[in-house]
């Protein structure tokens, strides 16, 4: 890879006390020297620096410079930091200085690549760095960290391993075929493998989706006719007045969103119009984005009238949640003199609430597990991996159990080895490590 002097600021680009400045690369110290008033190149170890930085004679800011000599950076590549004053005039002149000598803006995340490329973290761990970043929950910032301190990555590790060595049995099979002393891949010991690995992998997935639902929230949908209260719920539930509270029917048109977060987990809210047979074009077009915003959600809420209760309007909103977490709420508890057993009932408008947010939470099916402090493989990359995997695994048990030559039994084996060594970043393409890459940010 290009080892080039890249440049970017590595704080937020707003007016504050401090801003940093990051720079990595071959020659960084010497691009810095032209620069600094204090000799850096010969810097052996970490190395704090104050001094002023010039461009041309005119100084530009008092900085305190940090230097650290390759490979022991995060990046694996000679690493300058310029702590300056928070002025974005200070910070662009900064910039503008490297850039006249050669230096190159940063793409997203291209120090986070560099150090994978350098092998200073793998991509599991490289990933966990935007998790750290966009964690909105004290409990989604710890799903990331264990996976940042390489927690994660050990869980494949004996994944790897275990595929490794059947393939190893196998391909031992078919090199030395005449040689008796060896064990017999026959179709039993590797139908026995593949369960042994399917049951690792039932574990790995259920643990990734688990800790996906803390790491990245999940979607509502707060469904139902008009008038039922879905509004004053949104309000009651982000405690701030979001949405427009009215008597009138059909005042939501459009999709209001809002996000909360309830025992470690955020909620992404999205209040829909009410679904109803309407002539209004506008307000159609309402019902239209509110069928659409059930089939984006992860959990629906469908909001009764509890004067009302149900009728056909709401059972076939029901249905088009059949897929869905389906959580039924009899809003307008205060109105009501007798409940039925089994229903969970609130008073939106007066924010008595808590037996909906309890089911919201207790329908995901983390109350009680480990999710909250247990590595996990959780992102879509790694869990799409692990289900290839385990297809994989199971057409080769198959393949065995159907008699097939012994090499052809290896093909889907190697195959989900290869995924495995995947998961770590191990022998990925380019292109991948560019796409997973870009969703970081600049300075990272």
């Amino acid at each position: 890879m290009n080892n080039h002097v890249i440049i970017a600021l590595a704080t937020p680009p707003f007016k504050s006390a401090l801003a940093m400045i990051r720079l990595s690369g071959d020659g960084v110290f010497e691009m810095t020297e032209t620069l600094f008033n204090k000799k850096v190149s010969e810097t052996k170890t970490r190395t704090i620096y104050f001094g002023t930085l010039s461009d041309n004679g005119h100084d530009i800011d008092q900085v305190c410079l940090y230097a650290y000599k390759g490979p022991n950076t995060m990046t694996g590549e000679d690493v300058v930091e310029i702590s300056c004053h928070g002025s974005m005039v200070i910070v662009g002149e900064i910039v503008q200085a490297y850039l006249k000598r050669g230096a190159k803006y940063a793409d997203h995340g291209e120090f986070s690549s560099r150090a994978f490329f350098h092998g200073k973290m793998d991509l599991i761990e490289a990933e966990s760095v935007n998790d750290m970043i966009n964690a909105r929950t004290v409990e989604a910032k710890n799903v990331s960290l264990m996976s940042l301190e390489g927690k994660t990555s050990e869980l494949v590790k004996p994944l790897k391993t275990k595929i490794a060595d059947l393939l190893a049995l196998i391909e031992v099979n078919i090199d030395y075929p005449e040689y008796t002393d060896i064990e017999e891949a026959n179709k039993e010991k590797i139908a026995a493998s593949v369960d042994e690995l399917h049951a690792m992998l039932k574990d790995l997935i259920r643990s990734g989706q688990e800790g996906k639902i803390i790491k990245d929230g999940v979607k509502v949908a707060l469904v139902g006719e008009p008038n039922v209260g879905k509004s004053s719920l949104l309000n009651a539930l982000l405690q701030e007045d979001k949405a427009i509270v009215s008597p009138i029917p059909g005042t939501t048109r459009d999709v209001v969103e809002g996000d909360f977060s309830y025992h470690g987990v955020e909620f992404h809210l999205l209040d829909t119009a009410g679904i109803h047979e309407s002539k209004d074009g506008i307000e159609s077009q309402g019902i239209e984005k509110s069928e659409e915003a059930i089939q984006k959600a992860d959990v629906v809420i469908l909001v009764l009238d509890a004067t009302k209760g149900e009728d056909e309007e709401t059972k076939r909103i029901a249905a088009l949640a059949k897929d869905k977490i389906l959580i039924s709420v009899e809003n307008k508890e205060d109105l009501v003199t007798q409940k039925e057993a089994g229903h969970i009932y609130i008073s939106a408008l007066h924010h008595q609430i808590e037996p909906l947010l309890e089911a919201m939470y207790n329908a995901l099916g983390i109350a009680g597990s480990s999710a909250f402090d247990t590595p996990s493989l959780n992102s879509a990359r790694q869990l799409g991996l692990l289900r290839q995997i385990d297809t994989l695994l199971q057409e080769a048990k198959q393949n065995a159990l159907d008699d097939l030559p012994i090499d052809l039994v290896s093909v889907p084996l190697q195959s989900a080895y290869n995924l495995a060594r995947q998961l770590l970043g191990e022998g990925v393409t380019t292109d991948l490590t560019d796409e997973i890459f870009s969703r970081f940010c600049v300075g990272k």
